[in-house]
């Protein structure tokens, strides 16, 4: 049975992982039969956000691997202890917290940089013949974390496309519920809530990855 990784960055799509899409990964995961283990930095996130008022919360602090708890019912571990030969494959899920405490593009944008640990991972994975799956602004890392011209999408929105081909990556315009594939590097990305105007399209997309993404890895 295929073992899936996938990194999450906090609990909620302001300030850590996208809930909706961390939760239809792992259920498209199970559902095709395979399993999957969580994972995240064990570090704190760059901001607390209340979700209620998408006001941030400066007097609060939260850590990503205790947040992150929250979505993986308490299995979830640190990227630090991510074996690679124990995975088929790697999954990182988008929101907005993600382009903050992942990737720096909330504060840097073009000039982004991507945690360096995230970015070994990925690399590592890509290096040994298995692919990754990037959702919804999780694509924005591909041309940080590779040398080489990754065909890749975050859906239609033309300035967050240019922020990825001005750093290297050959974008496709892609719907809600399509995926694009690099076949080369065994890359797989989709829009989710970059376009999703429901849970149900967002589902979609993300069944579509995770089905593409463990065909990639027989």
């Amino acid at each position: 049975m295929k073992k899936i990784a996938v990194i999450l960055a906090g609990c909620g799509r302001m300030d850590g992982s996208e809930i909706h899409e961390s939760v239809l990964t792992l259920l498209s995961i199970q559902q095709a039969g395979a399993t999957y283990q969580c994972f995240s930095l064990d570090q704190a996130q760059v901001q607390v956000v209340n979700h209620l008022t998408n006001e941030s919360e400066p007097t609060q602090t939260r850590n990503m691997l205790v947040e992150s708890a929250r979505i993986a019912r308490g299995e979830v571990l640190a990227i630090d202890d991510l074996n690679l030969d124990d995975y088929a494959g790697l999954i990182i899920p988008g929101g907005n917290g993600i382009a903050a405490n992942l990737f720096t593009l909330a504060k840097d944008g073009v000039n982004f940089q991507v945690n360096p640990l995230v970015a070994n991972v990925a690399r590592e994975f890509t290096q040994a013949g298995k692919p990754v799956g990037f959702i919804c602004i999780a694509p924005v890392m591909i041309p940080a974390i590779y040398d080489e011209p990754i065909h890749m999408s975050i859906g239609t929105d033309e300035s967050t496309a240019k922020i990825v081909e001005a750093r290297g990556a050959i974008h496709h315009n892609c719907s809600v519920t399509e995926i694009c594939t690099d076949d080369k590097h065994k890359i797989v990305s989709t829009p989710a809530y970059m376009l999703a105007q429901n849970i149900g399209e967002c589902y979609i997309g993300i069944n579509t990855l995770v089905q593409e993404v463990l065909r990639l890895a027989e």
